[in-house]
C-alpha cells in the first residue's frame, strides 16, 4: 500500500503563486512516474504535469511556462510550483503515483483545494 498526502493549497489572488507538496509513504520498492491532476467543479479530472523517477517533466499546454513540477526522492516528496495563477486554475488538485510494491499500481492522494480569486 502507498499513501499520498497533498498540502499547501488554499486561496490566492489572480497573478499570485502557490506551491503544492505531496508526500508519499508505504512499503514501496520503486516509485515510477508521478503526476499532478486537477478537477474543477462539474468537470473531469485532467492531467496537469508529470515527472519521471529521474526528473524528466512534461506539462499540459494550459500550464506551460507557469507551473513547475519537481520531486525529491530522498525526502519522498513531489512539488508543484504554480505561478501567474488564473481563476480558471481553481480546482481540486490531486497527487498521483505509479508505484511498484510487488505489484505495479496507481495511487492517488485525497486532493487539495486551490482557489484563485480576488
Amino acid at each position: 500500500q502507498v499513501w499520498l498526502a497533498e498540502s499547501g493549497g488554499g486561496l490566492v489572488q489572480p497573478g499570485g503563486s502557490m506551491r503544492l507538496s505531496c508526500g508519499y509513504s508505504g512499503n514501496i520498492f520503486v516509485i515510477n512516474s508521478m503526476a499532478w491532476y486537477r478537477q474543477a467543479p462539474g468537470k473531469e479530472r485532467d492531467l496537469v504535469a508529470t515527472i519521471t523517477s529521474d526528473g524528466a517533466a512534461t506539462y499540459v499546454n494550459f500550464v506551460k511556462g507557469r507551473f513547475t513540477i519537481s520531486r525529491d526522492n530522498a525526502k519522498k516528496m513531489m512539488y508543484l510550483q504554480m505561478d501567474s495563477l488564473k481563476p480558471e486554475d481553481t480546482a481540486l488538485y490531486y497527487c498521483y503515483a505509479k508505484a511498484y510494491t510487488g505489484l505495479t499500481s496507481d495511487y492517488w492522494g485525497q486532493g487539495i483545494q486551490v482557489t484563485v480569486s480576488s
